[in-house]
């Protein structure tokens, strides 16, 4: 089962990966309701492959695997560096002309350190960081212009961020929902579709066709697509969820934890830009 982020879908934890898990051959008195059966790690050069007949495939040993622990060390350092160069645009870069090109200029250097990161065969701490860097300058640029309009705006996001994390982490953990095929192929569609049509809106936006932001106005439409677009991002957080629970178990190697850090802050980026769009949508009609 692939996630969202691209950067799981293409080397971290993907069905067609380097990491594969057991024995992809039934074992007698074991394939019948067994869900890793047909086991998404199939080929993996790490994993052991003395799996006793009839029983369960066991985790492989942990030395030189990846951990929880190197999961949570790599997302803080990850997630630090992003509240570090918010911080740093905030207060160093006033409200102006100036900082809205460098904000813009920073996420298309973003957006390349992701890309080049995603089509890598294996993590490069570098580029991560850099990423992270850059989105950093372009989230403290954008929160202190919503700050200056809606006061403690990116405050708000922020809990909400954190808030749509924990009730996404509770429910998954819970096992309220069961990130089975089925569920990531829906879920996947209504994403491609919500892409394509922003894509589209942005169009007619710019092409003066529709006003206002159209579909991503500030209005009562506005704030439906956000609450959508949240709605999503909590879904690729259930993906993430469960791409780095099976990586763990599957023994995935522990430099991969960097690319389950660099997902989770893409899909933490997302949601907090959305949040932050909705408590201005909210503020603004108070």
């Amino acid at each position: 089962m692939r996630s969202s982020n691209p950067v799981f879908s293409r080397r971290g934890f993907s069905r067609d990966n380097g990491y594969a898990g057991f024995n992809t051959a039934p074992q007698a008195g074991y394939a019948q309701g067994n869900p890793y059966a047909q086991n998404p790690y199939a080929n993996n050069p790490y994993a052991q492959q003395d799996v006793q007949q009839g029983a369960p495939p066991q985790a492989p040993a942990t030395t030189g695997r990846m951990t929880m622990d190197d999961v949570v060390l790599r997302s803080a350092m990850t997630l630090g560096t992003v509240a570090v160069g918010a911080a740093l645009a905030w207060a160093l870069l006033p409200v102006s002309g100036t900082s809205y090109g460098l904000a813009f200029g920073s996420a298309i250097v973003a957006m390349v350190l992701a890309l080049i990161q995603s089509f890598k065969r294996t993590p490069v701490p570098a580029l991560i960081l850099g990423y992270a860097a850059f989105e950093g300058v372009f989230l403290g640029v954008i929160s202190e212009m919503y700050n200056s309009r809606w006061s403690g705006a990116p405050f708000q996001a922020v809990l909400g961020t954190m808030a749509v994390t924990a009730a996404t982490l509770l429910v998954y953990k819970a096992g309220w929902i069961r990130v089975t095929a089925r569920y990531a192929r829906v879920g996947m569609a209504i994403a491609i579709a919500f892409v394509l049509v922003m894509a589209v809106n942005l169009l007619l936006v710019a092409f003066g066709v529709a006003d206002n932001g159209g579909l991503r106005s500030f209005g009562p439409l506005g704030a439906i697509v956000g609450i959508i677009a949240i709605l999503l991002g909590a879904f690729f957080l259930t993906l993430d969820f469960k791409q780095i629970e099976d990586g763990i178990a599957y023994g995935a190697p522990k430099n991969e934890a960097w690319l389950a850090a660099f997902g989770l802050t893409l899909t933490l980026v997302w949601i907090y830009v959305e949040m932050l769009r909705l408590v201005a949508i909210f503020s603004s009609n108070d």
